[in-house]
Order: structure tokens, then C-alpha cells, then sequence
């Protein structure tokens, strides 16, 4: 027994090697570094974790190739609590959002230097996929806007302000407030999706249709009557075409995409209204996180041909770099 306990004593102190539980690690960095040949801005974001994953820090700002700094910002996001500070404007923006009965989500947010907010309530109806949403802006002008959330869509009823121009000696404007509805409604209508939007007397009606190889999406606009379709056919895992018409003003457009795994993606495509063609090359996942790219790096490269002036073609290119210190 006295072997055991001599034996267990190098591993008991060895655990207390380095503090133990009061230790103080440096939180591990990540540094972000984005290029734009268009603009040629360079775009970098230095964030970390602190308390053990209870919040993020971030720094970010801009410099041109002159190394002049321009639009620093400092944030800070946890789960309840968000703080997002610009430092040349001297202004910041707080968000908070946290559950204060079973069922009942409080969030605010507050806009320092303009000394406006917005607070809203959410409570679940009977089960979780029926909401009521009421938010007021700060300081409050009119009636909360109520939102009702059901599972196939939402309605919303604000009160907006609107200009009257009467018609006197001199024409005065009045701005009266009338109560705006809002909403959009989805059903599954012949193995596809039927969507309805409204909003500001507008009605924007949608088909989707996909399956494995085809997706179909006519829309029409009302009461404009503007009338536009979608089509693209995947002809391969690796082989795709998009192709998209507006009726009312015969524009149109087609990508073709082609991809090689998940770091690499060619894409070609036209657009009649701006008259230009253009091709473009993927090295990272285009959708994805720099983290998941071959050296945690994505760069694209992009040629614009305008069919007025082939001379005027340019080649652009963006690069997004990540360290992890």
C-alpha cells in the first residue's frame, strides 16, 4: 500500500504544476486580413475569447496602401449582452437580450449619441411555434409594432407616418399616421413552395419548384404586373446553370458554375441590364470560412468584360487571410 501511495504522489504534484486552478492563460488570438484590388482598402478584424468562452472581443478597422487607418471599431458580444463602439464617430450601440419568465424574451437596443432605441417583448402562445412580438422605438412615437408568428409565416401591424399636401393659400404638408399591415404567408402547394409577401400595398407572389437536377421560380409583382423567372439545371454534381428573365424589361442574365471538391469553384455569367460579362475563380470555399480553407486562406479572382468597351475590361481580385496566434 505504501508503494501505491508513494507511486500516485509525483502525478498528485505534477497536477499542481503551473497554478492549478488560478492559473492564467492568454487568450488565443485570431487575426483576419481582407484585400480588395476594387477598392483597394485592406480590411482586418483581431478578435478573442475571454472567461473561458463568456464573451468575444474584436478590433476592426481599415488602412489604405498609404497605411492610413481609417473606421476603427471595438466590440464585445456575449450571450445576453453586446457592445459595439465607433471610435472616430465617438459612438456606441448596446444590445441586450435575455429571458425573463419561461416562454418571454426581453431585447433592447440603444443607439448612444442619437439617444434612440427600440425595445421588444416575444412571448410563446400556447406552444413555442406561435409568438407575439411587440417593439416600441425609444423614445416612443406611436403604437408599439405587433408582430403574431404562426409556422406558415408572420403578420405584422405598425403605425407610419404619412405626408398630406392640402390644398390652401399655401400649401402646407401634414404628416398624419395610419396603421401598415405587413406580412408573408408559405405553403407547400404541387411538391414546391408557394410564398406571399406584402408590404407598402405591394404583393409579391413566388413559386419555388427543386428537386435533384431542376428548380423553377416564376414571381410576379402586384399591382405593377412585373413578371420574372428562374431556371437552373444541375447537369452534374459538379456542373450547374442559372438563368434568370424580367419580363417587363427583357433583361437577363445566366451564370454558369463548375466545381472541383470544396476549394475550388469557376464561375462565367452575363448580365444584359449592365451589358458586361464576366468570369471569376474560387480558391476556399466562397460561401464557407477562411478556417476551412486550404491554408486557411480564400482568394478569388475576377475578370469583367463590358461589351460596349472591351477595352475597359479589368481584372479584380479579393484575398481573406486568417492567423490564429
Amino acid at each position: 500500500m505504501a508503494e501505491a501511495k508513494a507511486d500516485q504522489l509525483p502525478i498528485a504534484a505534477s497536477a499542481t504544476e503551473g497554478g492549478g486552478f488560478f492559473e492564467m492563460r492568454r487568450p488565443k488570438l485570431r487575426l483576419k486580413t481582407e484585400y480588395d484590388s476594387d477598392t483597394s482598402v485592406f480590411l482586418h478584424n483581431v478578435s478573442c475569447k475571454l472567461l473561458d468562452n463568456l464573451g468575444k472581443l474584436k478590433l476592426s478597422f481599415c488602412n489604405n496602401n498609404q497605411g492610413e487607418v481609417s473606421e476603427p471599431q471595438i466590440s464585445f458580444k456575449s450571450k445576453f449582452f453586446s457592445l459595439q463602439y465607433d471610435v472616430e464617430r465617438n459612438d456606441a450601440l448596446l444590445n441586450t437580450s435575455f429571458e425573463i419568465a419561461p416562454g418571454v424574451q426581453l431585447r433592447a437596443a440603444h443607439q448612444v449619441k442619437a439617444r434612440q432605441g427600440e425595445v421588444a417583448m416575444v412571448a410563446d402562445l400556447a406552444t413555442p411555434a406561435y409568438k407575439l412580438e411587440l417593439a416600441s422605438a425609444v423614445p416612443s412615437v406611436g403604437m408599439p409594432k405587433a408582430t403574431f408568428k404562426f409556422p406558415l409565416g408572420e403578420v405584422s401591424l405598425e403605425e407610419k407616418e404619412v405626408e398630406e399636401v392640402e390644398e390652401e393659400e399655401e400649401q402646407q404638408q401634414e404628416q398624419k399616421r395610419t396603421l401598415s399591415v405587413s406580412g408573408i404567408l408559405k405553403s407547400n402547394v404541387l411538391n414546391g413552395v408557394c410564398t406571399a409577401r406584402y408590404e407598402e400595398e405591394s404583393l409579391d407572389l413566388r413559386y419555388a419548384f427543386k428537386d435533384e437536377q431542376l428548380t423553377f421560380i416564376p414571381s410576379i409583382l402586384l399591382p405593377s404586373n412585373a413578371l420574372s423567372c428562374a431556371f437552373k439545371r444541375r447537369f452534374t454534381p459538379r456542373d450547374k446553370l442559372s438563368y434568370w428573365y424580367h419580363f417587363d424589361s427583357d433583361n437577363w442574365s445566366a451564370v454558369y458554375k463548375h466545381t472541383v471538391g470544396k476549394d475550388y469553384k469557376f464561375k462565367a455569367g452575363y448580365d444584359s441590364e449592365v451589358r458586361l460579362g464576366w468570369a471569376s475563380l474560387w480558391v476556399g470555399d466562397e460561401d464557407g470560412k477562411a478556417k476551412m480553407a486550404p491554408m486557411k486562406m480564400k482568394v478569388q479572382f475576377m475578370l469583367q468584360v463590358p461589351q460596349d468597351d472591351i477595352k475597359s475590361s479589368a481584372l479584380m481580385f479579393r484575398v481573406k487571410k486568417r492567423w490564429d496566434i
